[in-house]
């Protein structure tokens, strides 16, 4: 084991000295970048970015750029980086964490690795935990990047979309998590490639790593949305299928279990919904809802594909003949079903679009970061972010001293030792920042405070401006701080004059955290740059740690040597109980965030197969050939279902084939029977492409090529949109459910894997099938406009207003009474579309 850790700290060692020399070269440059005048020193900005043009790489120029950026703070912020801020700048520019103690100018330090990387024109993100610190370091450093020639932006949850762009087009643009993360998930549900606010993602640093790409990494960022789909059209769609009959209204394709109307079940449906057109674009809910309920009534069988229990309806897996609790049907078939049934139809939870901090972060091509405390969770951040954590040295030796534990039996007993402790440091004017893990013990103190009548400040880690400031005054002489351990991250505690006297800033820590990383981050707060400080934990047998890993023991020996709630121990052999304790906890978290990784996993790929192909969408001015690839893909289907190679010609269905064709592509009438027969599975697929392809140029013939060119974006991004969503809903479900199936000897994570990519190619047959049919079957009117699928809304924190959507210029097309209609269905304008004009 030890040869281990000594390959680690050595590992560590062999960075710093590397790390040392190079930021040795970096100081022999200063004093010739003194000699610079402030325009001079500004032109090395404009020279930086034409050498990196002209095929220098950062690398290259880095000895350079990090001399220039020391100069210009000195000159504009009146701070000059200390050597040891100049290895850990070198080691943000490589892509890993710098460890950086409390105090030691982490902000100061990654002004030289973003300037650096600005200089690519490729745009750098400064990540921080909330928009108080991003709206003060982008101001602060702000200057000094504006000194130098660079843009700076501020990206804020409260912006519209074009303050948003002009943020994201700046060198360099500070922000939260948060809202980095839901830009991107924006991005991906624009109607209009320029209502995009991000550019590619290239590099980011990211202020208290730990927080954000650790503590945060379980909770996955979603933006959900109210769909336009309601129950009361489920019941109408069902009420309505029952009246139809089959073969005159629908057919049925046992195979495909596919169900269509015919041209009479169209009329019908039209006559009973009191609309003109079922395939005109504006009904495209209602046609959804009738050809679910339509499904749900002809090709799902009671007690064969479902069960219904307890008032719901429970799949059955068509293979064993399992029930699959907690898996729902996509794309509403769920619901018609329950409509059919006559239960409840439940309303659909559209989580439009989601992504995981882990998986957002890691799209960048490089990635930062900086934190007091990331060197207990190195091995995650090399595993699932492969960045190495550096720890780099304090400019000034740590003065501070760190107590041993002192362990009471009782919590009540513990927590009067605190207040003891906190009144004796209040008289002498030792300042008190007292750590807490939870809220409900940072009012229990304050209580107990209140009545000793010592005045001071509660903080529950809700960031806002006033809590950076309690923070910052908490080392003035006398002031006692109560806060939950989180809170007043990337604030430094300047000490007050006269503190040093009386032994610098004390930190109480009330009980150890289940996280060694957070009680560091506690330490951290007192002894910044060398001041003296002091540290002390109080814990209690009845502390939640304690309890968890065998206290029992421990708490009977203390009343057996008669120790009282008066008497605490200091015991080594506890203190490391209690650490190895923590080491447990550690291991089983990290073991849950990379398992919800491998989870998340499956759906990034698919996330960023659907979102290149939706970018190519968004990018594409002419589609046509992707979307005639969709409907020969929707056609090749359908015929190798009815027409397979393994099969005798006997056998084939071409009847069926023809229905398919006639209710998805083409009129009644456009290919028979006799027009397939014969021939080989290839030449019926050619077969009825050729006249799909006759219709289609008809369709160009009657339409500006614009029009026609939009009207393919209008029903492609519709069909991929209304698809997606529906998938990533399915996919929710079956994560919740598909941890059941351990009890069947499955592994649930090869089993959501499997049927994840199952789900995925149905989706991608089914956005195929939706995008031929609307195409050959919709008729364009000439205000056509590109709508959403469905609001969307970031679920936390509150969204900030809709992007307006641009319109399309579209001309307006004169079509006279007697010409042939624009629709494409062959008859005059007068008797078709334009009846009762």
């Amino acid at each position: 084991m030890m040869g281990i850790l000594n390959k680690v700290f050595d590992l560590n060692k062999r960075e710093l000295k590397r790390l040392d020399k190079l930021a040795t070269k970096i100081d022999a440059l200063a004093a010739d970048t003194e000699k610079l005048t402030d325009d001079q020193l500004r032109e090395k900005t404009e020279e930086f970015k034409a050498r990196y043009q002209k095929g220098e790489t950062l690398d290259d120029l880095l000895v350079e750029a990090f001399a220039v950026v020391r100069e210009g703070a000195r000159r504009v912020l009146g701070l000059y980086p200390y050597h040891v801020q100049l290895m850990g700048g070198i080691s943000l520019h490589e892509g890993n964490i710098s460890e950086m103690k409390t105090g030691e100018g982490k902000t100061l330090t990654a002004t030289m690795p973003v300037y650096l990387n600005a200089l690519s024109g490729k745009g750098v993100h400064v990540v921080t935990v909330n928009e108080y610190l991003a709206s003060r370091d982008a101001t602060e450093m702000g200057e000094l990047y504006q000194f130098l020639g660079l843009t700076v932006g501020l990206n804020l949850n409260s912006m519209d979309k074009d303050e948003k762009q002009a943020a994201y087009a700046c060198d360099i643009t500070y922000g939260t998590n948060n809202e980095f993360g839901f830009d991107y998930l924006r991005d991906n549900m624009v109607l209009y490639k320029e209502q995009k606010v991000q550019r590619p993602l290239f590099y980011a640093v990211i202020d208290e790593v730990d927080s954000i790409l650790i503590d945060e990494a379980r909770t996955p960022l979603i933006i959900s949305g109210s769909a336009q789909k309601s129950a009361v059209l489920y019941i109408q769609a069902n009420a309505f299928v029952r009246m139809l009959t089959k073969e005159t209204d629908y057919t049925y394709d046992e195979k495909t279990k596919g169900v269509m109307l015919t041209e009479e079940g169209i009329s019908k449906a039209e006559k009973a919904f009191g609309i003109e057109n079922l395939f005109d674009m504006s009904h495209v809910t209602l046609n959804h809802h009738i050809n679910q309920a339509l499904k749900a009534n002809v090709s799902m069988h009671l007690d064969v594909d479902y069960v219904v229990q307890e008032g719901e309806i429970v799949i059955v897996d068509q293979f064993t003949g399992r029930l699959m609790k907690g898996r729902r049907y996509s794309e509403g078939l769920h619901q018609a079903i329950e409509a059919k049934e006559g239960l409840e139809v439940q309303n659909e939870s559209m989580t439009m679009a989601t992504i995981t901090f882990q998986n957002y972060f890691r799209m960048y091509e490089k990635l930062a970061g900086m934190t007091g405390t990331a060197k207990t969770e190195e091995e995650e951040f090399r595993n699932i972010y492969n960045m190495n954590v550096i720890v780099i040295p304090t400019n000034r030796p740590i003065a501070r001293d760190d107590r041993a534990d002192l362990i009471y039996s009782s919590m009540d007993g513990k927590f009067r030792a605190v207040v003891e402790d906190i009144a004796e440091r209040y008289q002498k004017g030792q300042p008190v920042l007292v750590g807490t893990v939870a809220i409900e013990t940072s009012e229990l103190i304050s209580n107990y405070l209140t009545k000793k009548r010592i005045p001071h400040n509660v903080l529950n880690a809700k960031n806002h401006e006033r809590e950076a400031e309690i923070i910052a005054e908490a080392g003035h002489s006398g002031s006692v701080t109560i806060a939950t351990n989180m809170a007043g991250r990337g604030t430094d505690i300047k000490l007050g004059e006269g503190v040093i006297e009386v032994g610098g800033l004390a930190v109480i820590g009330t009980e150890r955290h289940e996280s060694r990383r957070i009680d560091n981050q506690l330490r951290g707060r007192s002894g910044r740059q060398g001041d003296p400080g002091i540290t002390q934990f109080y814990l209690s047998m009845e502390d939640e740690l304690m309890r968890r890993f065998g206290s029992d023991n421990m708490k009977a020996m203390m009343q057996k040597l008669g120790m009282d709630d008066t008497q605490p121990i200091q015991s080594k052999m506890v203190s490391r109980a209690v650490e190895s304790a923590q080491k447990r906890v550690e291991g089983n978290n990290f073991d849950a965030r990379k398992q919800l990784l491998q989870y998340d996993d499956v759906l990034r790929q698919q996330r960023e197969i659907i979102y290149s192909q939706r970018d190519e969408v968004l990018e594409s001015e002419n589609l046509r050939e992707i979307v005639q690839k969709m409907i020969q893909n929707a056609i090749q289907r359908n015929v190798d279902a009815h027409a397979s190679r393994h099969e005798d010609e006997e056998d084939w269905d071409l009847q069926a084939i023809v229905e398919y064709v006639h209710g998805a592509l083409l009129h009644e009438g456009d290919i028979s029977v006799d027009n397939l027969k014969g021939k080989d599975p290839e030449e019926i697929v050619d077969t009825i492409f050729a006249k799909v392809n006759e219709r289609y140029e008809e369709k160009e013939q009657i339409l500006y090529p614009e029009q026609m060119r939009e009207f393919e974006k209008v029903v492609t991004l519709r069909a991929v949109d209304s698809k997606w969503i529906d998938h990533i809903d399915a996919m929710d479900q079956l994560r919740q459910g598909i941890h059941l199936r351990a009890y069947g000897q499955i592994d649930p994570l090869r089993e959501y894997q499997h049927e994840g990519f199952a789900m995925f190619e149905a989706m991608i047959q089914s956005i195929e099938d939706e995008t031929a049919m609307y195409i050959m079957k919709a008729e364009i009117r000439s205000n056509l406009e590109r709508e959403e699928v469905a609001k969307g809304q970031a679920v936390n924190p509150k969204e900030d207003g809709e992007p307006v959507k641009k319109k399309p210029k579209v001309k307006q097309i004169d079509v006279g009474r007697n010409d042939p209609c624009i629709c494409g269905s062959g008859k005059k304008y007068k008797n078709c579309c334009g009846a009762g004009k």
